[in-house]
């Protein structure tokens, strides 16, 4: 009787085996390649050397806002469709152009590679293909740097810096990796930096009141003011009397975002040393945190003479990104 009880139980576990093994099968899919805000371009080169080609350096390739010398949004590799194919197929970001009879403009998830978007254009002729890209290129940029910002946020996670700073100033919290550190620190202020190549990258984080930039007319001067005084209090040049301010030869851009689950404006410009020839990009967000009646600033900026910024300044907002409200508020 217990050999039979035995026998019953092992075919039951075949069984159950056996439907789980019936049931549909997921997909396997490599890790996605490329580099940070990379894009490949898988289109005939003869239509990219034609003004369909043109129109794509237009968008995919315009220059980053805020940046001191112009860069572009992706660095772009074009292949002829012929190529693609193999690893080649797992880059990250994609957009595939193809003269067709069909006239398509989609995205495309997870099509070879996770995480991975392959932005689709087709078109009979040049001027439908062209109206596609101009009708989707908005969307597929949003959708390739909201994958470049995870992915970087992904990554921060396997060293995160542990300082409670953020959270005993302010309480929040940032995913911060692990080679920032904090430089200074005082009565609700905040200065976590590393050392790059030549210069440095930097995240600072401020308050200031609930109801600072109440006039929409001043709204940019204000900010110069508040970036200014905050730069004279805390962010000091090389030499006595010089400290960071805004460069108003280049006007900040100043954009409505959403952050940590808030109402924010963003605003991009450039910083320069009041009395000495240093100067380089920033980016700042001015959160609404009306739980805690205040205006939250988190603010990234580079000094990096002589090298591309881009990619800097993309760490920067990645992380600035990650910035969670839902911690027991600092007194």
């Amino acid at each position: 009787m217990k050999k039979f009880g035995t026998l019953c139980s092992a075919i039951l576990v075949m069984v159950l085996w056996s439907c789980k093994d019936s049931g549909p099968k997921q997909r396997f899919l490599p890790p996605s390649t490329g580099g940070v805000n990379s894009l490949m371009v898988v289109m005939d080169t003869e239509l990219w050397q034609s003004d369909v080609g043109d129109n794509i350096r237009e968008h995919f390739a315009a220059q980053v806002l805020g940046l001191p010398q112009p860069e572009p949004i992706f660095t772009i590799v074009q292949v002829p469709p012929k190529v693609f194919k193999g690893t080649t197929t797992y880059s990250r970001s994609v957009l595939y152009v193809e003269q067709d009879s069909s006239s398509l403009a989609h995205i495309k998830t997870d099509a070879y590679s996770k995480p991975q978007k392959v932005a689709v254009v087709t078109g009979q002729t040049h001027e439908v293909l062209n109206r596609n890209l101009d009708s989707l290129a908005p969307k597929a940029i949003e959708a390739f740097k909201q994958m470049e910002i995870a992915e970087a946020q992904k990554r921060f996670e396997r060293s995160l810096n542990k300082d409670k700073a953020l959270e005993e100033e302010f309480g929040i919290s940032m995913k911060v990796p692990s080679l920032y550190k904090v430089g200074k620190r005082d009565n609700k202020f905040v200065w976590m930096d590393i050392q790059i190549p030549k210069g440095t990258m930097n995240i600072i984080a401020y308050e200031m009141p609930e109801n600072s930039f109440s006039n929409d007319s001043t709204f940019v001067e204000d900010i110069v003011k508040m970036r200014d005084s905050i730069g004279k209090k805390y962010v000091p040049g090389p030499y006595e009397n010089t400290y960071m301010k805004t460069e108003m030869a280049f006007a900040p851009y100043v954009f409505p975002t959403e952050i940590g689950g808030k109402k924010a404006a963003e605003v991009r410009g450039i910083w320069d040393i009041q009395g000495y020839p240093m100067a380089g990009p920033f980016l700042t967000y001015i959160i609404n945190d009306e739980e805690h009646n205040r205006k939250m600033v988190l603010e990234g900026f580079t000094f990096a003479p002589s090298a591309e910024k881009r990619d800097y300044m993309f760490e920067l907002e990645a992380i600035l990104r990650t910035v969670d409200f839902n911690t027991t508020a600092a007194d």
